[in-house]
């Protein structure tokens, strides 16, 4: 007799048969052969919900049962199992070509005639769970694979994000000791993606990518970045360079957050109505993402307070913005983040800058009290 690995004894089995004897039959074949997991039933009917309930590796059916026959129950496992996962033997006293190729139709994998060969049973069980198993093997294999393409995909997501994130605080810290000003605009961009019903895959691409809007900054002379007073024209000039340095320094991406930061820190500083820069783009030809942004970083810087400025007040602030839809701003964007006010000072208050003496060293501190 052929000898079974063992891996494929305790395969799970189940047994379909109207008649008792036929079952017993062929239950003492495979159980003298050493599987040691099969079940039997004589009524075809609760089948599907056995094979839903144990996931059986093997089903060996007849075709001519009463209520059910073997037909219909190939069909209904086929539409609830793939049969590619399922192997199906049926055993049948039926003959006939028409039935044979009817059950392979339907599902069934191999076919044998009553009344059978033991020998031939046992190597056709044998050769399907073997095919079986090795199609569990491949779908474990492909299911880890896809595991760990995931999780490297998942690594490489956060380190990218780490590093945008980085380097927009980098900028940022170049005039902003704390570089919270980032951390509330990109969160007030979030509040608005949100509110404009986008789903949380581009909003929190959005959140992230936001970051690096002034990235550009790092190219820019200090003399000029941490001037004190108003900039001169040639000056200024000079600072409008910085979203084209911050598009080359993020370099070009055909997708992604990075495609999308390059996106935002090209366009951030264009107006609706076209008297923006870079590119002098306008209303609908800047990128929704630059108009967000745009909203929300004149939001904070406005209420920020600077070395050459005072904070103004949310209230001025608020009606300034209303005044500049539809020249500086997009109309429609700007309702929306009037809509959200309450949301963003939320942030803004969770995200509020330091006393100027909770950044100075206990002596420092000490020093500007005397």
């Amino acid at each position: 007799m052929r000898t079974i690995p063992a891996h494929l004894l305790p395969s799970k089995i189940l047994i379909v048969d109207d008649n008792q004897a036929n079952v017993d039959l062929l239950e003492m074949v495979l159980s003298f052969a050493g599987f040691t997991s099969i079940d039997t039933t004589i009524d075809p009917t609760v089948v599907p919900d056995q094979q839903r309930n144990n996931h059986y590796d093997l089903i060996l059916s007849d075709l001519r049962m009463p209520v059910l026959d073997g037909f219909a129950l190939l069909k209904l496992l086929r539409e609830e199992h793939c049969t590619a996962e399922l192997p199906i033997l049926v055993i049948t006293a039926q003959t006939d070509n028409e039935s044979r190729l009817k059950a392979l139709e339907l599902g069934a994998t191999d076919f044998l005639h009553k009344p059978f060969d033991q020998s031939e049973v046992l190597n056709r069980v044998v050769n399907m769970l073997i095919t079986r198993h090795l199609y569990k093997l491949q779908v474990d294999a492909n299911t880890e694979l896809e595991r760990k393409v995931m999780e490297r995909t998942k690594e490489l997501h956060e380190i990218t994000s780490y590093v945008i994130t980085s380097l927009g605080r980098a900028a940022e810290f170049r005039d902003n000791e704390t570089g919270l000003h980032v951390v509330r605009m990109s969160n007030y961009c979030a509040l608005m993606a949100r509110a404009m019903g986008c789903d949380e895959g581009y909003t929190e691409m959005l959140r992230q990518a936001s970051t690096m809007h002034d990235v550009g900054k790092i190219g820019i002379p200090d003399g000029i970045l941490l001037k004190p007073g108003r900039l001169t024209h040639d000056e200024f000039q000079i600072m409008q360079e910085h979203p084209t340095i911050g598009g080359k320094i993020i370099g070009e991406h055909s997708s992604g957050m990075l495609a999308m930061a390059r996106i935002i820190a090209l366009t951030h500083h264009e107006k609706w109505d076209g008297t923006g820069y870079p590119a002098g783009l306008k209303a609908d030809d800047i990128p929704i993402e630059g108009r967000i942004v745009a909203i929300c970083d004149v939001f904070d810087a406005l209420t920020s307070e600077r070395p050459y400025k005072k904070a103004w007040s949310v209230e001025e602030t608020v009606l300034h913005m209303q005044k500049s839809a539809g020249s500086h701003f997009d109309p429609a964007l700007v309702d929306v983040f009037c809509s959200i006010i309450d949301q963003v000072l939320s942030i803004k208050d969770k995200y509020q800058e330091p006393d100027e003496e909770a950044l100075l060293s206990p002596l420092q501190a000490l020093a500007m009290r005397v």
